[in-house]
């Protein structure tokens, strides 16, 4: 269980079973915490509809209607598909207070959320999420 949440994943599997699903680059996004290069992302331009899933689990996590341009380097959302689909906890691991987002349901890290920085959406939150984190399921 990771010490900063209140819940076990659901999907729970071994260092090695992780490394033999995941490429290494996304074995070091997602089981390391790592970060892809800001403008280097599958996903960071893309406009197609659909959903976005967790590319290590499969679970649901954003919806494209919710994707906006940031101009960040990587894609940006607004809010999860649902409250419960990321789980947010605090970063401090570059010298700095930020908010890592992980799915819920394997804990796998997807990348930081932001607010406050003016944005015209909704929530005034920027979810800052690898590309190499999701998976593109388009709509029919």
């Amino acid at each position: 269980m990771d010490p900063q949440t209140d819940q076990p994943p659901k999907v729970v599997k071994s260092d090695a079973e992780w490394r033999e699903q995941l490429t290494p680059a996304e074995y070091q996004v997602l089981r390391k915490a790592g970060t892809e290069r800001a403008f280097t992302g599958e996903y960071t331009d893309t406009k197609t509809a659909g959903v976005y899933s967790c590319r290590a689990c499969g679970a649901e996590l954003f919806r494209s209607d919710t994707k906006f341009e940031s101009h960040c380097g990587w894609p940006s959302f607004f809010t999860p598909l649902a409250g419960e689909a990321v789980i947010e906890r605090v970063d401090t691991s570059l010298g700095m207070k930020r908010v890592e987002v992980l799915c819920a349901n394997c804990h796998s890290h997807l990348g930081h959320v932001f607010e406050g920085e003016g944005y015209g959406t909704p929530t005034d939150l920027r979810y800052c999420i690898n590309s190499i984190s999701l998976r593109l399921e388009p709509d029919a």
